[in-house]
Order: structure tokens, then sequence, then C-alpha cells
């Protein structure tokens, strides 16, 4: 039987306790699924304001070594906690760094915030005595962890050698701060080269984690080959080229415990494929009450649940609203973002508010509901690492339209009439145009009940569970072991 291991999950963000966006999904979700494969899995996170105090047990205190070899240090409260799965959850808690209204923000001491962070988690291993198998690090807010792996504590007895891996979730958030980041971190002044965290005059903590981690991986194949040019790279393609051959793509999964219409608390009617016809439309008439739009009439529901922004594409169905108007379909937003784009959306509504409703909040209950009772579901994005939201539309028998990018390229296959094949809508140029090419042929699709039915149930039977993207991790945990 191959060796169980203890992965450390220095992570951001983890769902529920805490979530700005997917990765706090994953972070609940892949621990559990690792646990069902037999492995230990010790969670740490920041103790955020928004998390209730205290998150758990009292663990006792740690004293954080901040600014090197002589440089004081501060203390951190340690708490704990285990969820249903047996998943261990350590929270740090320091509040001046993060007692704050925001869990990110454009806090101008972030750089020493999430280094404090990265610190903390490998003095809690150190002081506790016990060697993990491996460090899973995630985005920027934790890329200093492989890096102080091996600048601090290479010749530690404990954490000497311990393998690291880290996971871009996107890329456009690279953890960019001044160069005088490095002497006031109390690192070697080497590590502030190109080779190692420079970048663009100043130092990136997501090329920290990128260069230092033993592997590095994206959450989905076609992300991980994107991010290598310019179009998806921002930047950043040739730091991800330069470790191409250690860079893997594993694609997100999904938890069916929270995500499945045959399970979900939230919704007016549960169903199963059986019964997709009548669950859905209790649903759809309880979305439409919640967006304040009249249930009388037939027409098709097209549902969003976003980051409204840029890089997600609904500038793209903002500026294309008279074209909206003039198609039989009703809409409901849900989501925050962009000031710009949100202006747009509440433009949209305003001219038809009779199928037209925009709701710029973040509801999980609503969030559940608005997926189930929808149609369509939109997915524009100009550039998507791996998107989760078209994987549960899927649960939903939602039929998504999606831009040919990143996961969401991997996980929705085109619709193809002819040979009855497909899951989805998919264009590939991020406009007006293509966009309305792809809800045009959707609308067309709705129109033969035996096809759209044929499509909603090939949806509702795949498999993205996270199950088999955990065994790829634990293999990319066994890759990196074999290289520290």
């Amino acid at each position: 039987m191959s060796e169980k291991l203890h992965v450390v999950f220095p992570t951001p963000e983890m769902a529920p306790f805490l979530k700005t966006g997917g990765l706090a999904d994953v972070s609940g979700a892949l621990p559990k699924a690792l646990a069902r494969l037999g492995h230990r899995v010790t969670v740490i996170m920041p103790r955020y304001g928004q998390i209730p105090f205290p998150p758990g047990e009292l663990l006792g205190s740690l004293a954080v070594p901040m600014g090197g070899s002589g440089g004081a240090s501060l203390g951190a409260g340690l708490y704990g906690t285990r969820t249903a799965a047996g998943v261990e959850v350590v929270f740090v808690d320091f509040p001046p760094f993060f007692d704050r209204p925001a869990p990110y923000g454009e806090y101008e001491d972030n750089a020493l915030r999430f280094a404090f962070f990265a610190r903390a988690v490998l003095e809690f291993c150190r002081t506790r005595g016990e060697r993990p198998s491996v460090f899973h690090a995630h985005d920027w807010q934790t890329g200093l962890v492989p890096v102080l792996l091996k600048a601090a504590y290479s010749s530690d007895p404990i954490l000497g050698r311990v393998a690291s891996v880290f996971t871009i979730h996107n890329v456009a958030y690279q953890g960019r701060f001044a160069l005088d980041t490095i002497a006031a971190l109390g690192l070697p002044w080497i590590v502030g080269g190109t080779e190692a965290l420079g970048h663009d005059g100043g130092v990136s903590y997501l090329k920290g984690g990128t260069l230092f981690a033993e592997m590095a991986s994206t959450v989905s194949p076609t992300y991980a080959r994107e991010i290598q040019g310019p179009e998806h790279g921002f930047g950043f393609e040739d730091v991800v080229r330069s470790r191409a051959r250690d860079v893997v793509g594993i694609l997100n999964g999904v938890d069916y415990e929270e995500w499945d219409p045959r399970v979900d608390r939230h919704i007016a009617r549960r169903y199963a494929p059986r019964d997709v016809s009548r669950g859905k439309a209790a649903a759809k008439a309880e979305v439409l009450r919640a967006f304040g739009l009249p249930e009388d009439g037939d027409l098709p529901l097209v549902g969003v649940i976003s980051r409204l922004v840029w890089q997600k594409g609904f500038d793209i169905v903002a500026e294309a609203w008279w074209d909206f108007l003039n198609r039989p379909l009703r809409m409901v937003v849900l989501g925050t973002g962009e000031a710009s784009v949100q202006a747009g959306l509440a433009e949209l509504a305003a001219r038809d508010p009779r199928r037209f409703g925009v709701k710029f909040t973040y509801d999980e209950a609503l969030a559940h509901r608005v997926m189930a009772g929808s149609d369509v579901f939109l997915m524009p994005s100009r550039s998507e690492p791996c998107g989760l939201t078209q994987m549960y539309a899927l649960r939903y028998g939602t039929v998504p339209i999606v831009r040919t990018t990143g996961g969401l390229a991997d996980t929705v296959e085109p619709f193809d009439r002819a040979t009855d094949a497909g899951t989805g809508f998919r264009f590939d140029h991020p406009d007006g145009t293509g966009l309305l090419w792809a809800v045009d042929r959707a609308l067309e699709a709705l129109g033969d009940p035996s096809a759209w039915r044929k499509l909603q149930l090939r949806g509702m039977t795949k498999d993205f569970s996270w199950d088999r993207s955990a065994q790829d991790y634990v293999a990319l945990y066994r890759q990196a072991m074999e290289k520290a």
C-alpha cells in the first residue's frame, strides 16, 4: 500500500469559513477528497475579521520572526477545528494584519501581511515537531512558503528539504511589491534578483511560489498552456515557460455534496435527471420572484453568477444591451464587480425591468436558486483558469454558454445537433458578435424540446467530482517529494 501523506495546505481562504472566489471552494473540497483517500490534511489560513471569534479551540500562541536574524517577532494566536470530513483547520490570528474590512484589499502592507502568514505556517509546523510530507500552497498570498522553505529553513531538522507544490489559480493576480520588500523581510538580497522573486522592477510573490516550489500546477490543462503565451499570461508567461516541464494542469472538481439538485437544501424542489422539468419549473418561479420579475409567459431564463469584471467578459454583455433587449429571453444577474460593468448591467435592467433583473451582491442561497432556476448559464470570460460554475450548471441541467478558454474549453463540449453530442455552447471571439451567435444557437436549440432534454441529460450525467483530481494531486505530491 502506498504511503499515506500529511499535506499541509496553506491557503488565503476556505469555504465555508471565508469565500471571495473559487479558491475557497477548492480549499474546502480538495482536502476533503484527499481525506477520503486516507491522507491527513492540515489547512492553515488567516483568521480574518469576517470569521467569528474564536474560530475554534485555542491551540496556543506562536512567535513569528519578521525581518530576519535579529529582527522582531510578532505574536500570533492559533486556533483549530476539524471539519466533518476529518480535515484539520488551523487559523492564524493576528488582528493588526487580518481584522480589516476586506480580507485582501489595496492595503499598503499586503507584502508584510502575507509574509507574516507564510512564516507563521512554517513556524507552526516547526514548533509542532512534525515533519509534513509536502506543503501545497495557493496563489500569491502563500507564494513565500516555498521561498522561505529554501531560504530560511533549508537546514532545519523538521522542515529542511520538505517538498512544496504551488498552485496558480489566477495568473492575473501576482502579488507585486517594491524591491525593498526583500530587505524588510530579512531575506538574502539575491532572492530579489530576476532569477528569483525579481519581476518588472519589483518582486512578485507569485513568481516566488512558481520558481521555488518543486512542482507547480494550474487549475485546468488548457489554462496551463494558455498562460505560457501573451494573451493569457498577463506578463508572467516567461516565468511559467521557464518551469514548463514542472507545470501541470489539474482540473478543479465539484463538491457534489453542496452542488447537486438531488440534495440541494436551498432550492424550492429537489430534482434528479428523471424529473428535471418539474424541478426547474419550481426553481424558475422562485428565482423570478426573488428578482421581482413577472412569472407570466414562458421565456427562457439566462442566469449569471459571477464577479462582474472585465476578465469575466460581462462588459461585453452590457455593451450588447440593444441585442439582448431584442431577443426572446429573460436574464438575472447575481454578483459584484467593477463599477462600470455594474452600471452597464443596471442600465439594461432599467430599460426592461420586466425581463432583466440584477442584484449586486453575493448570496450563497440565491446562487443555488439561480443555478437551478435558469435554463441557460452565461460565462463569456476573456480568461477563465478553470471555472466551477459551468460545472455546477451542467449538474443542474442548466446549459452553459461559454467562451472557448481555460477550464471552460476543458469542461463544456460544443453542441452538435447532427451527431446528437455536446453539453453546451461555445464561442471563440470575446466580443458581442461571438457571444450573440452562441446565444442564438442556444435559443434555437430550446425550440426543440427533445434535443434540449438530451442536451440537459448529457450535462447532468457528467462527473467532475474531486476524486479523480485528488488522485492527480497525490501523484503530483509524490513527484515533488522525489525532487526535494
